[in-house]
């Protein structure tokens, strides 16, 4: 029985208790509410920069060798992640060790050394260098597909950063960004597993309770103007071409998330869905194909992936623009409707054996003031329609919020066929409209 319980130290950081006592481990997370979103202007990457520079040293632990063994000793790897919206540190550990590692982790958030900053530099120099062509251009897909979606707003930027934003940090930047951000009320500490609870409140009071207090207010919002199609291509030396057809969509707090899940399984959400037997098993054109949701505070995208050679580009194309239409005006059968409903109700009650799915739940729900019971989600799905599916649907694919991005091999031709298809695509749709209309 998942049991979970929280307290608010005095200085404003929430810390969740998640109790699993079928289980054998704990997962501990810290997280901040900080990513790409909030890097100032010029300075791309800096959020993450920043996250990896905490595994740099601390007055306790001099060392990055001091920080991972100290995590070692106690039944961890410590890892860390920066998205658009949140920076993470985790790491899985014995449960009688759960006030260790909030110690651990306090000496990262607080007394950080923030040193080696030229070594760092070189290592995330190496992973921007992964997104880059021979030529310097950016080939991958969703750093375009957020440039085309969010212009001119740091939600278009490379979490990453560019080579001279990497290149641009100073010992200034980060403490600032640390100062601003790094705050109690602007944090979560979370563990999930078999552990003492009460150890956990008391350990997140002795070594976080003297964190500086404070909080942050909100990111700015991006623009969300869209009225066509757009599309980018970007040519690589690659024998194969990558392929991203980004919907601009809604929030994490709409209520039409739950509707968007259960489109994607029904697209791309295992081995008899819609996309894999139409481009893999009947045309046998790619290996695999995958569709994401992102949804931030107040937008988000619906996007779907795959990869192919550039003489079956446009076949691509064409099948994935026709099954998403289809999705818009022709009710999903109930046999398939119920089997995609069910096997997501299966995955939600897997995730309860699973400390690290429960951290995320409750630890990243509580960060982003959308905390939701397996419960919740379950009746929520339930309340689904194949009448609200293809009413979301119809909002979701429409023409104008389509972002398509193709990188890789590619001739003029197949560039030519693709743009075709999208204005096929924008053409039956607004006939349809006017059918329905009349």
């Amino acid at each position: 029985m998942i049991c979970n319980s929280s307290i608010t130290l005095p200085n404003g950081l929430k810390v969740v208790a998640v109790r699993m006592p079928h289980l054998h481990s704990a997962e501990l997370a810290l997280y901040v509410k900080v990513g790409g979103r909030d890097d100032p202007p010029g300075k791309s990457g800096l959020s993450h920069f920043l996250e990896h520079m905490l595994f740099r040293g601390t007055a306790e632990f001099p060392t990055s060798l001091d920080i991972e063994t100290a995590f070692e000793a106690i039944g961890g790897s410590i890892n860390a992640s920066t998205d658009e919206e949140c920076t993470c540190f985790f790491s899985r550990i014995h449960p009688d060790q759960v006030p260790r590692g909030v110690e651990i982790l306090s000496s990262m958030m607080l007394r950080p050394l923030l040193c080696d900053l030229e070594i760092e530099k070189r290592i995330i120099t190496e992973e921007a260098l992964d997104d880059l062509s021979e030529k310097g251009e950016d080939i991958n897909p969703h750093n375009q597909a957020s440039r085309l979606l969010w212009p001119g707003h740091p939600l278009g930027e490379p979490t990453v950063g560019t080579l001279e934003t990497i290149a641009s940090f100073t010992p200034e930047d980060l403490r600032r960004h640390l100062d601003r951000y790094y705050r109690p009320g602007n944090g979560v500490l979370v563990v999930a597993g078999n552990f003492d609870r009460d150890a956990l409140f008391a350990a997140a009071a002795d070594f976080l309770g003297v964190w500086q207090a404070g909080s942050v207010g909100p990111s700015a919002s991006p623009d969300e103007e869209q009225q066509e199609p757009q599309s980018v291509f970007v040519a690589d030396a690659d024998s194969q071409a990558h392929l991203q057809l980004s919907f601009r969509s809604v929030s994490r707090h709409d209520p039409r998330i739950m509707v968007l899940r259960l489109l994607r399984r029904i697209l791309c959400g295992s081995g008899s869905a819609r996309l894999h037997m139409n481009l893999r098993e009947r045309l046998g054109i790619v290996y695999s194909v995958d569709a994401n949701i992102a949804a931030y505070e107040e937008t988000g995208y619906f996007s779907i992936e795959l990869s192919t050679g550039p003489e079956n580009l446009a076949t691509a194309v064409a099948e994935v623009l026709t099954e998403v239409g289809r999705l818009a005006v022709s009710a999903v059968p109930d046999p398939e409707f119920e089997r995609i409903r069910r096997s997501y109700f299966y995955e939600l009650e897997f995730s309860r054996d699973s400390c690290y799915e429960m951290q995320v739940r409750y630890g990243w729900g509580e960060l982003m003031g959308h905390v939701r019971q397996i419960e919740d989600d379950m009746a929520e799905a339930s309340a689904v329609t194949v009448e609200s599916l293809m009413a979301v649907a119809g909002e979701l694919f429409r023409p104008s919020n389509l972002n398509l991005v193709v990188v890789g091999a590619w001739q003029e031709k197949e560039r030519a066929a693709v743009m075709a298809e999208v204005a096929g695509y924008a053409s039956a749709w607004q006939e349809k409209a006017g059918s329905a209309r009349s």
